[in-house]
């Protein structure tokens, strides 16, 4: 990725003539497509372009920001990967000291770019410096997997991932909005930091996964359960859900707000945002000798008017 058969050793804040005549040349050779906006004019440029292809760091292949760093040779990288490759430039091994390349830095700021995750959907276009903040927050971006019994690194879309969880991690599936699940454990004195079950409900046309698991609540085992909405938080809160559990004629109950599958199951879980039962009073709730768990959990989802 050459800019030019020669380099200078510039200040980070002046722009050279030479700078200005490579990013001049390198304008011409990708020629770019320019739209007027408002007063001023930008390039438009599809995510195949030569420019595009130029802002890659030949390394980690993301898109580069300042500082933007060469090599005597004109050969680019990041700044994150100078410090991987121990200061030697990856394409010709010489030696990179602390060349900026500026006029790179420059071409990027008159670029204007589509989301990476435009095949998902997300139609809009960004200069390319503000492009790495939208993405890290884009409503289209993938989802990670919810399952939580293993660190799955499955990505992709709902109706995707709702697949993914039927066929590869086997999870139970459910049509309608009411749930009644006992949860049965022979020794409830082996609590471990494992989930235990999840279901999948679709229920007004969307999906909800349903979380009951031990875990260790300082030195003290306790059992929760809490849903998880499979979409964005702010279509989440469109919905609420409750749990319930007793016994002996006691009763536990929990009311709230299904939470996005974009916040990780552990955050939700560490938060305690669900229905906490302590160990004794589900071992009450089983009745018997007490040596042998048997929950029920009930409950229903429905949506706010």
């Amino acid at each position: 990725m050459a800019l030019g058969s020669s380099c200078q050793d510039i200040p980070e804040s002046e722009t050279s003539d030479y700078e200005s005549s490579i990013a001049s040349n390198e304008l011409e050779n990708f020629q770019l497509t320019k739209s007027i906006v408002g007063p001023s004019v930008k390039a438009a440029v599809s995510p195949t372009s030569g420019v595009h292809e130029l802002l890659e760091c030949p390394v980690c292949t993301n898109s580069m920001y300042p500082p933007i760093h060469q090599c005597p040779n004109g050969h680019t990288l990041c700044s994150n990967c100078k410090l991987r490759v121990h200061n030697h430039c990856p394409t010709c091994r010489h030696e990179l000291g602390n060349i900026r390349c500026l006029a790179l830095e420059k071409v990027a700021e008159s670029l204007e770019l589509p989301c990476r995750h435009q095949n998902l959907g997300c139609p809009d276009i960004f200069p390319y410096y503000s492009k790495l903040k939208h993405e890290h927050q884009c409503r289209f971006r993938p989802y990670n997997c919810p399952y939580a019994g293993s660190e799955c690194l499955v990505t992709g879309d709902i109706p995707m991932l709702v697949t993914h969880l039927k066929n590869d991690h086997k999870v139970d599936m459910h049509d309608g909005c009411t749930f009644n699940h006992r949860y049965v454990k022979s020794n409830p004195q082996e609590v471990e930091n494992a989930t235990w079950m999840l279901t999948v409900f679709n229920c007004f046309g969307q999906h909800f996964c349903l979380h009951f698991e031990a875990f260790l609540l300082g030195m003290a085992p306790v059992y929760m359960a809490f849903l998880r909405f499979m979409g964005e938080d702010d279509e989440a809160k469109n919905y609420c859900y409750s749990l319930e559990v007793g016994g002996y004629g006691r009763k536990l109950i929990w009311q709230g707000v299904p939470r996005s599958i974009r916040d990780s199951h552990r955050k939700v879980r560490d938060s305690y945002d669900g229905l906490v039962i302590h160990r004794n009073m589900a071992l009450f709730f089983s009745g018997g000798n007490r040596q042998e768990l048997k929950l029920r959990v009930t409950g229903r989802i429905w949506k706010e008017q």
